[in-house]
């Protein structure tokens, strides 16, 4: 029996591509999930293992709580035996408002302001007053949030345009919402008048309302009649409902419209801290809290050691191992100030590593996905060491990852494949490192990185003069045209400071493939996010004289009984969600009307369940067939028009997302961490893809972590030395070949990944 508990336990899988999958799973050990994007990977961890050990958590509260909990359903597995309560660390960013930053996600902030109220001189109250949430401490002309949004009449109003003729350029407060035909109906406004032929006094009552100690009334009009109302004016009405307040509560389509009219600026009275001005004058060692919020965390660390009266000496003994771990993990660069929202999706991830290390619980599964997103070849091995920590306590560690340091450093090692999608989800392998042959990881690990030994010709150059936004030091660089440039340096050298912001403010006809994810739902597909579904449905809508949303799921051609969801939950009170294909439609979401219209011997299900490579075949229309020639030159053949996003992994996401870029005529393309997710075999496709590109004769910039990509490349420009107030630096610029001389972290590990075989 002691056997069986040190192993979690895993029999007939068959989420998603997996094929009645068996496995053991050794616990507190270092477990790496590797395989092509696609194999099943995330299958097995997030879906199968991490969901049934929630799902068995929730039952352990009342019922009244399980109802406000998220539910899980039983994922689909014969059996599942000595699971561990799991902790998942993904690469998603950390959600919270605008006023989320690193210092409170960690929870230094609380020590820090505590730390003020103890020592700092002259003592202004308790610790609560030193935060921008406190009805004193916070600034009385940005209420706190460190920034002032200011409406921008320019912006907002077409002088030219009359109110009917949108005018208003605010989608709220235009004809297309309520208030903008509250505006044209209420009889204070003549709505066919160009604002620019207002008399001063109409012009003053739209924008500003009516005079001090004067009322305006508009009746509002409704179906039942005219309901009194009072006008106060377009800026008066858009400050109260938009701009006194944390925009980043309302959607995200809000937020944009609100940004689009407005401008954004530091706060002038507490310079962006949020702070009361009273509150600024305690200080420790002479800073205040402000000033200790905007230091790197290095410098922090410093000063709390600097500390020495006895009661603020205890206080900051206990901040001290929350910012050494946050500087363990490679992210020294950063300071307690840095909203969260601004942290990519790796930094954002090796944050919740550094808060997890932390913790003092133990027989704790922890799931991380790639952590090494995002960090140089020099910072993995700070990362392993954190995982051999995590482990120590007696957890076990599961990492899907494609980085061959960390599978290295792997107590087993388990491999999906052999391919991706429906030619996946399968264990191709698990053991140790030394018994991994004949695999797409073994090719990899064996696999002798080879350099760019003749470079495209260089002709001309993008210029970047003196840039010096956040830490870049006054650096000038020449960025070659019509080649394949990677930019690399450690995490937060200033990569994406000189080619995210510089270069893109110089050069704005750039298309940008960033790292934001995709809209993602059981009702988006391939199709639709490539933007071709609307002519497929033409294709039949004129083909057989129906309409065109009767082949639509989400409208006309919808199965009655699911409403084009294909499947049916029933709720049942206190119980696990269960889902179950619909019955009537046979989980295709289409009606019995919908399938009996035909187009090339197809129905709209069938056209939908082509490949991407049977699809190149099928249709006849140049649009749609290179949207879809798109797709299979990022590697995506095998998938299907009809296969929803919400089922893909997190390398096909990131091969889409590529894909509808690459389908838009540009010839600056510039990509942010295109490896991140992919596998070694997947990684040889994208590079083909750039190469493609390149011979097109567009100029295409990567800013990249992964030896294999510099090695292919044209030309390398290497920040550094180090991340934050230690980069900003050109350190290198050449051939990959050059860089093999050159005295740089990355050179280093260049150099290494040449001579080194896997043995």
């Amino acid at each position: 029996m002691s056997d069986i508990k040190d192993e979690i336990i895993l029999r007939g899988l068959k989420e998603n591509n997996l094929k009645n999958v068996d496995l053991n799973i050794p616990k507190e050990k270092i477990i790496v999930f590797t395989g092509l994007s696609g194999s099943g990977k995330s299958s097995v961890v997030f879906d199968t293992l991490a969901t049934e050990s929630r799902r068995q958590m929730t039952l352990n509260y009342p019922l009244y709580v399980r109802n406000q909990m998220p539910r899980y359903e039983r994922p689909h597995a014969d059996l599942m035996q000595n699971l561990s309560p799991v902790v998942v660390v993904e690469q998603r960013p950390i959600g919270g408002n605008s006023r989320s930053t690193v210092g409170t996600y960690m929870d230094i902030n609380p020590l820090i302001r505590l730390l003020f109220s103890r020592i700092g001189k002259p003592s202004i109250g308790s610790a609560t007053d030193f935060s921008s949430q406190s009805s004193f401490g916070r600034c009385p002309e940005c209420g706190g949030y460190g920034e002032v949004i200011t409406p921008d009449l320019n912006k907002m109003i077409d002088y030219d345009k009359s109110l009917r003729e949108y005018a208003v350029k605010f989608k709220p407060l235009s004809p297309a919402g309520w208030q903008g035909n509250w505006m044209m109906t209420c009889g204070l406004f003549d709505p066919d008048k160009p604002i620019k032929d207002y008399s001063e006094e109409d012009l003053h009552l739209l924008l500003y309302g009516p005079r001090e100690g004067e009322r305006a009334y508009a009746p509002f009009h409704t179906k039942n009649g005219p309901h009194n109302a009072e006008w106060d004016g377009l800026l008066p009405r858009f400050t109260r409902l938009y701009i006194n307040r944390d925009i980043t509560k309302l959607r995200q389509v809000s937020q944009d419209d609100v940004l689009a009219v407005s401008t954004h600026s530091l706060c002038p009275t507490c310079q962006g801290s949020g702070l009361n001005p009273k509150v600024l004058e305690c200080r420790i060692n002479g800073l205040n809290i402000a000033e200790y919020d905007q230091l790197e965390l290095p410098e922090i660390l410093e000063e709390l050691k600097n500390i020495k009266d006895p009661m603020g000496e205890s206080i900051a003994q206990q901040a001290i191992p929350h910012v050494k771990q946050l500087v363990d993990m490679g992210l020294g660069y950063l300071s307690l100030s840095r909203k969260m929202g601004t942290l990519s999706g790796g930094e954002a991830q090796r944050v919740k590593i550094a808060r997890h290390l932390g913790s003092s619980l133990n027989n704790i599964t922890y799931i991380f996905d790639e952590p090494s997103a995002g960090l140089h070849p020099e910072e993995v091995d700070m990362l392993i060491i954190m995982l051999k920590r995590i482990k120590a306590q007696h957890n076990t560690v599961i990492v899907i990852e494609h980085n061959l340091s960390v599978i290295k450093a792997a107590d087993e090692i388990i491999e999906m494949g052999p391919g991706a999608g429906v030619n996946g989800g399968e264990v191709i392998y698990q053991g140790k490192l030394g018994g991994l042959k004949n695999s797409p990881t073994a090719a990899a690990l064996n696999h002798k990185r080879k350099i760019n030994k003749k470079p495209r010709n260089i002709k001309s150059y993008f210029t970047i003069n003196r840039a010096s936004n956040n830490n870049l030091k006054n650096i000038s660089v020449n960025i070659p045209k019509n080649v394949l440039v990677s930019v690399c340096g450690v995490s937060g050298s200033g990569k994406s400071s000189l080619i995210l912001e510089a270069f893109t403010k110089k050069y704005s006809d750039t298309i940008m493939v960033g790292q934001a994810g995709i809209g993602i739902s059981n009702r988006s597909t391939l199709a639709t996010y490539m933007g071709i579904m609307d002519d497929i449905r033409s294709i039949l809508s004129k083909e057989t004289g129906q309409p065109a949303g009767l082949f639509s799921f989400n409208s006309l051609g919808a199965c009655p009984v699911c409403k084009g969801k294909g499947v049916i939950t029933p709720e049942v009170a206190f119980a696990d969600p269960v889902t179950i294909p619909c019955e009537a439609c046979g989980g295709t979401k289409y009606s019995d009307e919908a399938l009996v219209y035909r187009y090339q011997d197809k129905n709209i299900v069938e056209i939908l369940d082509l490949t991407i490579d049977e699809a190149i075949n099928y249709f006849e229309i140049p649009k749609i067939i290179k949207r879809v020639n798109t797709l299979k030159d990022v590697g995506l053949g095998y998938l299907t028009l009809g296969q929803t996003t919400s089922s893909l992994s997190g390398g096909e996401i990131q091969r889409l997302k590529l894909a509808s870029h690459l389908q838009k005529e540009g010839q600056i393309y510039l990509i942010d961490e295109p490896s991140l997710g992919l596998h070694t075999e997947d990684n040889e496709k994208l590079l083909d893809v750039f190469q493609s590109l390149v011979n097109r004769g567009n100029s295409v910039i990567i800013i990249e972590h992964n030896l294999n990509f510099i090695a292919a490349s044209d030309w390398v420009i290497e920040l550094g030395p180090g991340g934050g107030k230690q980069g900003g630096q050109i350190l290198f610029e050449g051939t990959p070949e050059e860089m093999l001389n050159a005295e740089t972290l990355t050179a280093k590990w260049l150099k290494d990944g040449v001579r080194k075989h896997f043995t």
